[in-house]
């Protein structure tokens, strides 16, 4: 092996520029992409991080899309009606409800927490009867399909402890994201795309949503998601440099394994075998992922459903269909973040846009998978980090108020995947204030997300710092009654 280092001088004479420039401006460049392949197949070589692409039981889902809603959408104006609580509206919140919860500094100081009722109305949907607002008509629409879980629950009260909890089962930051996870314990279903992919909906604001939300922690690199953005250049630095052309970035991915390979042989360090897999997805990606935006092929009906925003590259429906085509070509997660429902005041407009924005587009993912014969091995998922208060932040006015972040109670949806259709799973008080029945904790949840994907909790686990690390850490339990029979 060592005798071949020389070839490395052939370098100059391909792109006219020294090793040391060359690596500078591609090593460094295409290297902090973290373009992962997630190839976690099986491995001869016997890699000790290469997952065997089993499952531990049948599995009922593939593949995940999860539509997280960024800032905490209030289930007492979305999912959870509380006739009780309109009722009251304008009383004081009892301290036998409150119990004495902590709350935030954004509300804790004030003098008084008047209960609110929500100004929406709720209807029953379906032959299940799932009562949804009004601000949801495309969702209620497929009540049905829906797995509606209202009495989910978190420690974490601010954005982020609360987000990186459902995105890496801790709230700290440091561990592995879910979709790494997933990516570590069943491999890729394809090997042109990465196998977890994030999408951010464009322009949207809100509260930060930085790449460790997404990352693979204590994992190897390989697993870690991808961001893909709107525009020309979706993947950063994945793009030829002007002058390089296919053949010639080829031939640099050729000398640079060459490299590499020397480097492993000396360091033994398997590190840089996840680069070289890397390396050469963002290599595949460069032809992939100008056909997965591609939308010429999809039919006028299809674009239509997704809404009049499918046409604008990064919006919520755009990403919406987008997550669609990955999943159809073999991207095992996708990770959609649609910030802007932190409605601290101004909720009853805010709402109002952020429904408009995002309720077609969700349920046209569903109906369209559904369509294509995918809804029943691909689980949607749609929520936030936390809930919303069931007292006014601020000052409540006839047709005006907010809602503070509440970590005691809130409610998200599945469809598919296995997930029980027509369901609604646990309870929270006639106040929407505290869980009465059934609930879930982020680690139960995730337990359940695991179980649908023919992976037992206790035993995905991955060695660091001396323990056996896992997604739901020492805690969670499968929620049974939610898995389709």
């Amino acid at each position: 092996m060592k005798s071949e280092a020389p070839q490395c001088s052939g370098l100059e004479p391909v792109f006219g520029m020294s090793r040391r420039r060359f690596l500078q401006q591609f090593g460094s460049g295409i290297g902090s992409l973290a373009l992962a392949d997630l190839w976690a197949r099986s491995s001869p070589s016997g890699d000790p991080f290469a997952a065997s692409g089993m499952t531990h039981f049948a599995p009922r889902a593939r593949r995940i899309v999860y539509l997280f809603q960024s800032g905490g959408p209030s289930q007492i104006d979305l999912f959870d009606p509380k006739p009780e609580l309109n009722r009251r509206h304008g009383e004081e919140l009892p301290e036998s409800v409150r119990r004495g919860q902590r709350l935030t500094a954004m509300s804790g100081n004030q003098a008084s927490l008047p209960m609110t009722g929500s100004p929406f109305r709720f209807d029953r949907y379906g032959q299940s009867g799932i009562e949804l607002c009004e601000l949801l008509p495309k969702t209620s629409a497929l009540a049905d399909d829906l797995c509606l879980i209202r009495s989910m629950y978190t420690e974490a009260i601010n954005h982020g402890p609360g987000v990186t909890f459902l995105q890496t089962g801790s709230p700290f930051p440091g561990r592995p994201s879910m979709g790494a996870w997933l990516s570590y314990g069943l491999g890729t279903l394809n090997d042109n795309l990465p196998s977890f992919v994030v999408l951010v909906t464009k322009g949207k604001g809100g509260q930060p949503l930085v790449s460790r939300l997404w990352g693979s922690g204590f994992l190897p690199s390989k697993f870690q998601g991808v961001r893909f953005r709107s525009g020309d250049n979706p993947v950063l630095y994945l793009n030829n440099p002007a002058g390089i052309d296919a053949k010639g970035r080829r031939n640099l991915l050729a000398r640079l394994r060459e490299l590499h390979e020397l480097q492993i042989a000396e360091t033994g360090d398997t590190e840089i075998e996840n680069r070289i897999a890397q390396y050469e997805m963002a290599f595949r990606m460069q032809m992939s992922i100008p056909e997965a935006y591609d939308f010429s092929n999809e039919s006028p009906s299809v674009l239509e459903s997704y809404g009049a925003d499918v046409n604008k590259p990064g919006s919520f429906a755009a990403n919406c269909l987008l997550a669609r085509r990955l999943a159809e070509r073999g991207v095992r997660f996708v990770q959609l973040y649609h910030p802007g429902w932190d409605q601290h005041g101004g909720l009853p407009g805010g709402l109002k846009r952020q429904c408009q924005e995002t309720d077609g587009p969700s349920a046209a993912l569903v109906q369209d998978l559904k369509m294509r014969g995918m809804l029943e091995d691909t689980l949607v998922i749609w929520g936030g980090e936390f809930g919303r208060t069931n007292y006014c932040q601020g000052k409540l006015t006839e047709n005006n108020f907010g809602r503070d972040h509440h970590p005691k109670c809130f409610s998200l949806w599945m469809a598919g995947g296995g997930a029980k259709p027509g369901t609604i799973y646990g309870e929270t008080d006639p106040f929407g204030y505290n869980v009465t029945r059934n609930g879930v904790h982020i680690h139960d949840f995730h337990a359940t997300i695991l179980h649908l994907m023919g992976l037992d909790h206790e035993r995905l686990t991955f060695k660091y710092q001396g323990r056996q690390f896992r997604l739901t850490d020492v805690h969670g339990k499968i929620q049974y009654p939610i898995v389709q029979a």
